[in-house]
């Protein structure tokens, strides 16, 4: 199994770079203290994927910081990914498991206490939770609030990423409700100086583990 860190989690979006070259993006964060990246494409056409993934895998194996591939299991098998990310209206965590096999990441999306309650812990390794806050990237997510956020985070057995509408200013407390990490869309790749973003977001993040642990 891979090791990973999901304390600056960055979830690439190519249509969420605002113009920029998703790949550029990548490596001003990666140089920067982002420690995870996930590819989240829901209408680029599969082969754009699968090369996009090869061209990330490229920059992040000799980091040695896993790619996570959204949904498409599909894509992460093809280029060989260290892992796939599944919400609830994706394949089934034990489906997605078979097919990857034993050795890769899997994440689950959870927003609910019923969510929560049907994770299988033998199977997956950490868990997103969200919405934290309202976010424009996922018209379907449930908006938890840090209240619903923190129930959840303290329940779980698991790792948990905090998901949705997290930034420079609200990420402190998605930490100091017990999250080991946070994801990001907007905060880097819709910034001018991804790297900027990136380590200012990296101090956040360690600051406040320091200040809750």
């Amino acid at each position: 199994m891979h090791a990973f860190d999901l304390s600056v989690y960055l979830i690439l979006g190519p249509q969420a770079c605002a113009g920029q070259d998703p790949i550029s993006i990548v490596e001003a964060a990666v140089n920067n203290g982002t420690t995870l990246v996930q590819l989240r494409d829901k209408s680029g056409a599969t082969r754009d994927q699968v090369a996009l993934a090869r061209r990330l895998r490229d920059i992040l194996v000799p980091k040695g910081i896993p790619l996570i591939i959204n949904d498409r299991i599909d894509v992460a098998m093809a280029a060989d990914a260290e892992g796939v990310h599944v919400g609830q209206n994706d394949m089934c965590a034990a489906d997605a498991r078979r097919l990857i096999g034993p050795d890769k990441i899997l994440g689950v999306s959870v927003s609910t206490q019923s969510h929560l309650d049907a994770i299988d812990a033998e199977i997956t390794q950490y868990i997103g939770v969200g919405a934290c806050y309202p976010t424009g990237s996922k018209d379907d997510a449930d908006n938890l609030g840090m209240h619903g956020f923190a129930s959840l985070t303290k329940q779980s057995t698991l790792p948990v990423v905090g998901i949705g509408g997290i930034n420079h200013s609200n990420a402190h407390e998605v930490i100091e409700c017990g999250a080991d990490g946070v994801a990001v869309i907007s905060a880097i790749c819709g910034a001018v100086d991804a790297g900027s973003a990136s380590a200012d977001l990296a101090k956040l993040v360690k600051s406040a583990k320091q200040r809750y642990a």
